[in-house]
């Protein structure tokens, strides 16, 4: 497996669970599971680490989004 890409899961997971001290919100799942697979997705798609970046970030704010209407 790619390094950077186990980075950035440990990274996005670490943050996740910080977060969730007591039981999460919607919106808390949301981000977290946004930003994993938007990592994923921006870095097998651009190969880069911006592209991981970017991509972890556009999933983070969509899987807020998401999870506030639920």
């Amino acid at each position: 497996m790619n390094t950077k890409i186990l980075i950035s899961v440990a990274a996005a997971a670490l943050i996740t669970l910080t977060g969730c001290a007591s039981n999460p919100t919607n919106a808390q799942i949301g981000t977290g599971v946004g930003a994993v697979g938007g990592g994923l997705l921006g870095n097998a798609v651009f190969g880069s680490t911006l592209g991981t970046v970017g991509g972890a970030a556009a999933g983070a704010l969509i899987g807020n989004e998401i999870g506030k209407k639920r």
